[in-house]
């Protein structure tokens, strides 16, 4: 075999496929999603009650509602599964409001 025919062998290697790859395979393939916003209106935080408040939504741990689950609620977060992937909510900082003399 000479050097010309071997530089040869990889490019045809690349055009060949998988003959026991479905075919429409590549294109059928799910794309990541990416992840939509999510609002934490509020938490409700105390020894007897847990409440997260998201998209308006009065929501408990184990209830959910659009794909979206809540899992564990804490005093300044919200953790949740959003199409099965967990995320953190967080509650969004108020402005800081000066005082006028």
């Amino acid at each position: 075999m000479t050097v010309g025919s071997l530089a040869f062998v990889p490019a045809v290697a690349q055009g060949l496929q998988d003959p026991t790859r479905p075919p429409g395979l590549e294109t059928a393939m799910a794309k990541p999603v990416p992840a939509r916003p999510l609002a934490l209106d509020s938490i409700l935080f105390s020894n007897n009650r847990r409440v997260a408040v998201i998209e308006g939504e009065a929501l408990r741990e184990g209830q959910g509602f659009d794909n979206v689950r809540v899992i564990r609620i804490y005093a300044n977060r919200v953790l949740v599964t959003d199409n099965d992937r967990e995320r953190v909510l967080y509650l969004e900082r108020l402005p800081q409001i000066r005082e006028t003399q």
